[in-house]
């Protein structure tokens, strides 16, 4: 691993106006090891502000209807001129707005409209540093099926790195066999930024956002939740997974492979340490719990029927008919007599009849039954393995706070507990389980 190399990768915020890119510019000439830098669209300068990329995808809906998008594109213009200007760059994207017009009008596709807030951002920045800009249609590959070739990246842009000092890369965004242009989904700058530094083989990944790294709980249930310092992949993948935000789940996995650390960082407080992601750590937590994290809608299919454990292939005949009509399924608890599938609600929305006709049809359940309105929390922690009595501490807490518990699925690894409660209870068990292991 090369020990001088950083990917920095700034989010929409740290880039929304010139003032901030002055705090990144500054963020990463204060490191000489800095050298490659993943940039985002602009986002948003204040509270009911519009992204960049919501105008590009606003603007391009206009154009491809024939509708007339001139408004709406000098707006988009204004914002990156207005960068410019208040940097004092002597730099123009005449050619690169007409160039894109241009583009709009002949349905080159929302893929590529909205991977122009991050390009033409790459471009800003790139010039701003005086590093090389590295455009990532170019170097990152998607294939014939739309799912990104983490082979074919490496063996481009791993060389193309290997030969340059300093580069700035837009992410988001790469490209696909026909050469069309292929973004990620939402909040991909953070996969970008990992796969730059799985190719550039990196001693760290720094991911410069709005917020000073990953606290305990959603700070919108709990006033000032701690922060978390260190935290592993698989417990990072935990709570992402059941919707902790910060970045994006799928950043995980190009750096996972390689070992490479990532730190999250505050671009507006810089001194802050934020959060470090690592695959092992001997550093114990201390709280027995990471973090908790937790998600609504999701429905429960309940299937009952007599001595269904000694009915061979019962399990995989239910998740069948979830299959047969295009349904994952996200926990599957069970007794010896009964089964619950629990799935998303909106996965599940007019096809209710058809799963519950297929799951009769298949195993010929005693009977059946679907629920709605259930929340799921993730107690995700490394400390839990250790600690006796974690689950009976979470059970009390809930029960003091007059929460029922509709489900609970624990992994063998024990890094984490799953609990199903009501909708309506989904803040005040959070609360709960926060305070007993925290507060």
């Amino acid at each position: 691993m090369n020990s001088q190399k950083k990917v920095v990768k700034f989010g929409g915020t740290s880039l929304a106006d010139a003032k901030q890119f002055r705090k990144a510019a500054g963020i990463v000439r204060s490191d000489p090891s800095r050298c490659f830098v993943v940039v985002s669209a602009p986002g948003k300068r204040f509270k009911d502000d519009i992204k960049i990329t919501d105008m590009l995808y606003a603007c391009y809906d206009k154009a491809s209807k024939g509708t007339n998008f001139d408004a709406d594109f000098a707006e988009i213009e204004k914002r990156f001129t207005d960068i410019i200007s208040d940097l004092g760059l002597d730099l123009s994207l005449e050619s690169e707005f007409e160039k894109i017009k241009e583009a709009f009008v002949h349905h080159a596709g929302r893929n590529y409209a909205a991977s122009r807030g991050e390009y033409l951002n790459g471009i800003i920045m790139s010039d701003y540093l005086g590093y090389e800009f590295i455009d990532a249609a170019e170097y990152i590959f998607f294939d014939e099926s739309g799912n990104f070739d983490l082979e074919t990246t490496l063996g481009k842009l791993s060389p193309k790195l290997a030969e340059t000092d300093k580069a700035v890369i837009p992410g988001f965004y790469g490209s696909m066999p026909d050469d069309t242009v292929k973004t990620f989904s939402r909040g991909g700058s953070d996969v970008t930024g990992s796969i730059v530094a799985r190719a550039a083989n990196a001693a760290l990944y720094e991911n410069w956002t709005d917020v000073s790294g990953f606290l305990i709980c959603d700070p919108r249930i709990v006033e000032n939740p701690k922060p978390i310092r260190t935290i592993t992949y698989r417990e990072l993948r935990e709570l992402a997974y059941m919707g902790a935000g910060v970045l994006h789940e799928d950043a995980i996995f190009p750096v996972r492979a390689a070992d490479i650390p990532i730190n999250i960082r505050n671009t507006d407080n810089p001194d802050d340490p934020g959060t470090m992601i690592v695959s092992e750590t001997a550093e114990s937590s201390k709280y027995i719990i990471t973090g908790i994290a937790g998600k609504k809608n999701f429905s429960v299919v309940q299937i009952e029927k007599d001595m269904m454990n000694t009915e061979k292939g019962f399990g995989r005949n239910v998740l069948r008919a979830f299959e047969k009509n295009d349904m994952c399924f996200e926990h599957m608890p069970s007794g010896i007599d009964t089964m619950s599938v629990i799935v998303a609600t909106d996965s599940l929305v007019g096809k209710e009849k058809a799963v519950l006709d297929e799951i009769h049809e298949r195993v010929n359940p005693d009977k059946t039954e679907i629920e709605n309105n259930l929340a799921l929390i993730a107690v995700v922690g490394r400390g839990m393995r250790k600690a006796r009595g974690t689950a009976a501490r979470i059970f009390t807490a809930l029960a003091d706070a007059r929460v029922n518990i509709k489900m609970i699925d624990q992994g063998s690894s024990e890094l984490n507990i799953i609990i199903g409660v009501e909708e309506e209870d989904f803040e005040a068990a959070v609360r709960a389980i926060y305070n007993v292991f925290v507060k």
